[in-house]
């Protein structure tokens, strides 16, 4: 039987929390350094609290130390590694192969999606390696992933939900060789986030200021089933960077829907315990969204782009019917005062505002907006929504069993929570039969079921006795105290215990190239070592230390602009053919890249031209 885990992102501790409070069976979370969102680093006494309360549940806390490091770095993440493991970190999540050359302790190991996994021979070496998991690269289909399923052994981790890099993860030197900024050092500039012209050979404009390589966000909530079938046992949403409302109500919409095909799945069950209940219905087009797309899961789509804007588009709420000097009039969902629209003109251009008022179908924004009749109307930000999503969303308890005995001297007691942890008791209590044997027994169970403010519900309570007996309310409302603190103290006991896990290899007899370029991110000796050990001969440092001379690669992508545009000559053969001559050029500013399409691998090459180069001008 298969367990099914829904990973959530967390910005920090809190966040990790909630995310455990609405459902998440694991949270990965950014160590203190070397984490690729930079702007989500935690600290260790925050990561260990969080698994401690991960761990109440039987939930995981999974680490990001998943930059690439220098000789320096790399031995700092030594010792976080070693704090990690100490603290009872549930894994690690990395891209560096450096690491593997370090003295670790046996913490298992996931292999970021940065380590560029999208070919059955890259699973292979990473489970030669010894690692547990492999985090796939988002651009594979059901197909690919159920050979690599039926081809090894490694656990199979894969995004469902999200923002989408448009680059294979790892593959990416666009934001390093322009800004400084790197990827791979977890500070990405976005500028795969910008607006680009695109002209071919002789200077013709075939696109001009669209976002052609900005892509929708991912949403696999209906292929959820399928993805589990082709071997895919944890699912994952993006978002270490989002906001506390986005986190809750995506984790509760994925919890929702992994629980309906578990209900109705006994081949597969639940990764952690506990029975959450939420205080409001999850809505993912209420909390940050570019639109949604399954991307490459079951092959090529004509779109999956957002051509207009990189924002959150939100939900469609409808129509424009008219239009007067300070309100207009519309048609569709109900709206509320303070919520955030855009909406896009005759120009295509985006155009956004903050309602003030509704009254009806008069909709007067705070600042009235040029629009027209029949624009269409979205909603990027619910008032009413993100005021409920504030407080109070969701709870999680354990169910409690309850068992009762009486024994010569009293009453034997059992509390047992849904883990199997026990704690047993028994209490010497005089024996007064009762005069109303029935209202001792119901006071006694009604009693022991008032378990408070704790994460515990009552699933079963049962005594056994021949004659109820009298206990005093508050002599079983001790007996109820010490028996919760006994179990506790068992629960934690449990968790102290040392669960060494020996990395696991496996010899597929995996080599690497003799040759590496810089796309394998070698920045370390202890990466050298490690690459070496594996056949490799010669080794270029890593486009973060050194910048390749001529035109380097700085991006490669399965999303292919000429698909997207309609003139790929592989996937629309009876099209006529187009006038426009290749290479293609992309330009936004001091960016300036050359389009290579590679159509025997299906995959789009962008090289940064060399200073100097001049682009065709255009017409």
């Amino acid at each position: 039987m298969s367990k099914i885990e829904l990973l959530a992102p967390a910005k920090n501790g809190i966040y990790g929390q909630e995310a455990i409070n609405h459902g998440a069976d694991a949270v990965y979370i950014g160590a203190p350094q070397f984490s690729a969102r930079v702007a989500a680093n935690s600290s260790i006494a925050e990561i260990e609290e969080l698994v401690r309360y991960a761990h109440r549940y039987g939930a995981k806390v999974f680490v990001a130390l998943n930059t690439i490091l220098d000789d320096r770095e790399l031995e700092q993440s030594a010792r976080l590694i070693n704090q990690f493991y100490n603290i009872g970190v549930d894994a690690l999540i990395i891209q560096d192969v450096g690491i593997l050359s370090l003295d670790l302790p046996p913490i298992p190991l996931h292999a970021s999606t940065q380590m560029d996994n999208r070919s059955l021979q890259r699973i292979l070496l990473l489970e030669q390696w010894g690692f547990e998991r492999a985090i796939l690269a988002r651009e594979l289909s059901l197909e690919e992933i159920a050979q690599i399923r039926q081809n090894s052994s490694i656990e199979l981790e894969a995004f469902i939900h999200g923002a989408l890099c448009v680059s294979y993860s790892g593959r990416c030197y666009l934001s390093r060789a322009y800004t400084g900024r790197s990827a791979n050092r977890g500070n990405c500039s976005q500028l795969c986030r910008l607006p680009y012209t695109l002209v071919d050979q002789s200077g013709k404009v075939i696109v001009q200021d669209r976002h052609l390589l900005s892509l929708k966000d991912m949403d696999r909530s209906h292929v959820l089933k399928e993805m589990m079938d082709a071997g895919i046992t944890s699912f994952k949403i993006e978002g270490r960077l989002k906001e506390l409302s986005y986190l809750k109500n995506i984790t509760s919409y994925y919890r929702q829907k992994l629980d309906a095909i578990l209900n109705e799945t006994p081949d597969y069950q639940r990764a952690s315990f506990g029975t959450t209940t939420f205080f409001f219905t999850p809505d993912p087009t209420k909390t940050f969204h570019r639109d949604k797309t399954e991307y490459f899961l079951k092959g090529r789509i004509p779109v999956h782009t957002t051509l207009n804007t990189p924002k959150s588009t939100g939900e469609l709420i409808g129509k424009v019917t008219q239009v007067f000097d300070y309100y207009f009039t519309y048609e569709g969902k109900p709206l509320n005062n303070g919520d955030g629209m855009i909406t896009f003109d005759s120009q295509e251009q985006l155009v956004g505002f903050k309602v003030n008022r509704v009254e009806g179908n008069k909709v007067f924004p705070a600042t009235m907006p040029i629009l027209e009749k029949g624009q269409v109307l979205y909603r990027n930000e619910d008032h009413d929504f993100e005021k409920q999503l504030s407080g109070k969303t969701a709870e999680r308890k354990l169910a409690l069993s309850i068992q009762g005995k009486e024994t010569t001297n009293g009453l034997m007691l059992s509390f047992k929570d849904e883990m199997g942890n026990q704690f047993v008791k028994e209490y010497h209590i005089e024996k007064e039969i009762a005069r109303n044997q029935e209202m001792a027994r119901e006071n006694t169970i009604k009693q022991l079921s008032r378990i408070g403010n704790t994460y515990f519900y009552i699933q079963e309570i049962d005594i056994e006795w021949d004659t109820p007996f009298f206990i005093p309310s508050s002599q079983i409302s001790t007996m109820k105290r010490e028996m919760l603190e006994g179990l506790e103290e068992v629960r934690t006991q449990r968790e102290l215990i040392p669960n060494p896990r020996p990395r696991k290899k496996k010899d597929y007899g995996v080599k690497v190239p003799k040759e590496l370029s810089y796309l394998f991110n070698v920045a370390n000796s202890g990466a050298r070592k490690i690459y070496f050990s594996e056949g490799a001969e010669k080794i270029d440092p890593a486009f973060e230390q050194q910048i390749p001379e001529g035109d380097p690669l700085v991006m490669q992508c399965k999303h292919c602009i000429k698909y997207a545009l309609g003139f790929c000559p592989k996937y629309f053969p009876d099209k006529k053919k187009t006038s426009f001559q290749e290479p293609f050029y992309l330009k936004q500013g001091a960016i300036n890249l050359r389009v290579e399409f590679d159509c025997k691998e299906c995959v789009m090459n962008l090289y940064s031209l060399p200073k100097g180069d001049v682009l065709p001008k255009g017409e």
